[in-house]
This record gives structure tokens, C-alpha cells and sequence, in this order.
């Protein structure tokens, strides 16, 4: 039985710390969700300027990915600090199509 859990408990841990060294460092995914809803939410609704977005619309690599290259219009990030897209980034990614916890933002 032994040899059998300790193969499991570190396969466990490398998945885990896979997951985690993708997120946003230091982002937190409560502020996160209420910096979106204030600031993205207004142009990234079904059927806004922006189009819909939504923390399912990209899996967790693919918001990483995003953010490493900051694919957004300068003028929708105006008055955000760094902190800030941290935080929205950490909750977009803990709340992406392929996270254990996916998220609408509703």
C-alpha cells in the first residue's frame, strides 16, 4: 500500500505546483472579481463594444498567456494599477474553463 500512495501524493504536488506557478504572483482572486465586475464588466457583456468575456472564455494558460502580453486596449486599463490586474488576473485564472472551479462572473 505504501508504494503505491507515495506515487500518488507526488504526482499530486507536481500537478498543484504546475497550477500554481502559472497564476498571477501575488494577485487576489476576491479583489479580482470585484475589479472586473467594475471595470471590465462595462464593455465585456454580450453584445458590448468589447465583446463578451468572461473568466470561461479562455482556459487558465490562455489567460496567463493574455496578460504576459497585455492584449488589451490602454484605454480600458486606464486607472488600474498593477496590483489591480494582478488581482483580475488571478481570478480570471482560478475561475477559467479549465480550472477546478469555473466561473461565469454573473
Amino acid at each position: 500500500m505504501k508504494q503505491i500512495v507515495t506515487p500518488v501524493i507526488s504526482l499530486a504536488l507536481v500537478a498543484f505546483l504546475a497550477t500554481t506557478a502559472l497564476s498571477a504572483e501575488g494577485g487576489n482572486p476576491r479583489k479580482g472579481k470585484a475589479l472586473f465586475k467594475k471595470s471590465c464588466k462595462e464593455c465585456h457583456v454580450k453584445g458590448g463594444a468589447g465583446g463578451e468575456v468572461t473568466p470561461l472564455t479562455k482556459t487558465m494558460e490562455q489567460w496567463d498567456r493574455y496578460f504576459e502580453k497585455l492584449q488589451h486596449n490602454p484605454e480600458g486599463l486606464k486607472g488600474l494599477s498593477e496590483q489591480d490586474l494582478k488581482d483580475i488576473q488571478q481570478f480570471l485564472f482560478d475561475h477559467a474553463a479549465d480550472s477546478p472551479q469555473p466561473e461565469t462572473c454573473g
